[in-house]
């Protein structure tokens, strides 16, 4: 009974650390993701030792698979909450709405105004990079003022320069004076 407690608990740590090793290696933190997938490797094979030593027991796979499933939704939780990265987010709108915009910079959002035109109008499409972990705020915002909005968020791969980058290099500028 201890071996299964142990291999559920051992699945429980083991993929939470998979699944942010994975989304550290796409966000190009290799060294971070070489640190998890040390940890994964030692804990996988400690793991697997348990279940295939001695007779195997059903009930021992099954917390296995188990504690892998609910691992998942961990990982993806813990991910989710450390929000790692920027998000793009292309709002499209009807009319032009310049309290929305106001409140969108005031709230130290970078908005970028484009007009095109649709099929029966002119449209407005905001474009907006932050941080991840402010994407809830910002679309709540966006909801407030235009709840019919069309909004396609996206993670860009990278960035140069811009709205995001303007306090980093203030602060650089200070340091060298």
């Amino acid at each position: 009974m201890m071996n299964i407690l142990l291999i559920l608990i051992l699945q429980l740590i083991y993929v939470p650390i998979y699944t942010l090793r994975i989304i550290f290696l796409v966000k190009q933190m290799k060294f971070t993701a070489s640190i998890l997938g040390f940890l994964e490797a030692l804990i996988y094979v400690f793991g697997l030792s348990l279940i295939f030593s001695g007779d195997q027991s059903v009930i021992a796979m099954i917390v296995y698979a188990l504690g892998f499933a609910i691992g998942i939704a961990m990982g993806g939780y813990i991910e989710e909450k450390l929000a790692i990265g920027y998000t793009k987010l292309a709002i499209n709108l009807i009319h032009n709405n310049e309290k929305l915009i106001s409140e969108l910079r005031n709230a130290g959002f970078g908005v970028t105004v484009f007009v095109g035109e649709g099929k029966d109008s002119i449209r407005y499409q905001l474009e907006i990079l932050t941080s991840r972990n402010r994407e809830k705020e910002l679309i709540e915002t966006i909801k407030r003022f235009e709840p019919s909005a069309f909004i396609i968020s996206y993670e860009p791969k990278q960035h140069i320069g811009g709205f995001l980058t303007k306090p980093i290099y203030d602060i650089l500028k200070k340091k060298k004076i």
